[in-house]
């Protein structure tokens, strides 16, 4: 392929992925192993937001503050222990362990030696079988598969634009923490963030405009997560937007519609993603480019020959969604049979101290839904394994139910361990399993999941 200025070169190719992030990765390198020719396009990283500047670095930068954390308990258990924060490592771990350094080769090379071709650049839809990228046109002979992903959502707050915030790239970049930070924003990215640099000795303070942190989920989540970011020295001021953003030679300077005033040395902005229907031309297969997804079937269909996967589809911003979707699109292109999407048991971690974990509906979800429906809330601090567990053991489970078709339609486990239990709650709303086969469980003890067996017997009949 050798593109040129004048005209496109047209070539051909059996699919084409538009958006090389984790979803649109694993699609293009198992069709490749399948023995299709596939082209991959991206115009960054082949890997995408989770491995460079996401799931994975982030979580490094958690792992981190969550050492800091337990070393800091140990004299109310176990005796003494000086802890001095150093970034230094947790810098030099992201660039060297979780992105070498921003430098995509590896898996550029990984890709490639499953027979794909990788192009640099901005794929664009010309119709539903032909993509542009770079001066070259590509006709696809089995389809095209959309995975362009979200970027950062920048709210119109005057003044904003012209200040250099941080967004989370530039927070998972940083080689050294600031001294203080505002984060606009109280969703998963930011308490995540905010948490880990509070850790780490900076004064933080979170902005949240909705009434309760992490607003998607239950209440009790919100509230359980400020008390233990309080506890972490941060301030968190919730219900209140910022009207106005400055910045100066003294850092940023945020007006609050309130009519107070938060000073900081930075401003991390974490409000949130979006999907830019644009960016690839989605127009050109009659697709309102203002929509705020891609509307595609239980197999990941937009449109005959167009398929289409992970956060673009807006079916939840998370990585597992978008892996859980390309198995399915792979399956679909393939002509093998598969089971259409279901998102019922749809699971979601904000991976805080404590964690919060979570599947399927909220109880208010459920309730505006119709259902019939019973509430069972335990305090994890209650249980034999948090008594245990002792510093650190906030937490709580609560799950909800339909007491007509006796089954939990959500769940939500926060605590040492709340992504890991939400394992056994996601099965059960995935599957449907009768909360009388629950009831009937043998729950080991003393674990953090035998919770679940004291909010099961909490269910009103």
């Amino acid at each position: 392929m050798n593109p040129t200025e004048t005209s496109p070169v047209i070539t051909e190719a059996d699919v084409v992925v538009i958006g090389m992030g984790p979803a649109g990765e694993h699609v293009a390198g198992r069709l490749a192993e399948a023995g299709l020719e596939v082209v991959g396009i991206d115009r960054e990283l082949l890997g995408g937001e989770c491995p460079y500047w996401g799931c994975v670095p982030s979580k490094m930068m958690i792992r981190s503050a969550n050492l800091l954390a337990e070393a800091r308990r140990i004299p109310s258990m176990a005796g003494s222990a000086e802890v001095q924060a150093d970034w230094a490592p947790v810098a030099a771990r992201i660039r060297e362990e979780a992105t070498a350094d921003w430098d995509d080769d590896v898996a550029v090379k990984r890709f490639e030696g499953k027979g794909g071709l990788f192009l640099r650049g901005t794929g664009r839809l010309v119709g539903a079988d032909l993509v542009e990228v770079a001066g070259t046109q590509i006709r696809s002979r089995r389809g095209v598969v959309v995975a362009t992903g979200t970027t950062a959502a920048i709210p119109p707050i005057p003044g904003l634009a012209d200040a250099p915030y941080w967004t989370n790239r530039e927070a998972i970049g940083t080689e050294s923490v600031p001294a203080s930070l505002i984060v606009l924003g109280g969703g998963a990215i930011g308490v995540e963030l905010a948490q880990v640099f509070a850790r780490f000795g900076a004064q933080v303070t979170v902005l949240e405009a909705q009434e309760q942190l992490l607003p998607l989920e239950e209440p009790e989540s919100g509230a359980l997560l400020a008390a233990a970011l309080e506890e972490d020295g941060l301030h968190i001021r919730s219900g209140v937007g910022a009207d106005a953003v400055a910045h100066g030679s003294e850092g940023f300077e945020v007006q609050l519609a309130d009519g107070s005033t938060m000073r900081a040395d930075r401003l991390l902005v974490a409000t949130g993603r979006r999907v830019d229907l644009s960016s690839f031309g989605a127009g050109a297969i009659g697709i309102d480019e203002e929509a705020r997804a891609l509307e595609v079937d239980d197999h990941l269909r937009v449109t005959d020959g167009v398929w289409a996967v992970g956060d673009v589809t807006g079916r939840g911003a998370f990585t597992h969604v978008g892996m859980y979707q390309a198995n399915i699109a792979i399956a679909d292109i393939l002509g093998r049979p598969h089971v259409p999407a279901d998102y019922r048991g749809l699971p979601r971690v904000t991976f805080s101290d404590p964690e919060i974990g979570s599947v399927g509906l909220t109880e208010r979800a459920a309730r505006e839904a119709g259902l019939d429906v019973a509430v069972s809330t335990v305090d994890v601090g209650g249980t034999a394994r948090g008594w245990i567990h002792k510093a650190g053991n906030q937490g709580l489970i609560k799950l909800v139910a339909d007491r007509s078709n006796g089954v939990l339609v959500g769940a939500t486990s926060a605590g040492p361990a709340g992504g890991e239990v939400l394992g056994l709650l996601t099965l059960a709303v995935h599957a449907r399993v009768p909360l009388a086969t629950l009831r009937t469980m043998i729950y080991a003890y003393p674990t953090f999941h035998r919770g679940v067996e004291d909010a099961l017997n909490g269910l009103e009949p």
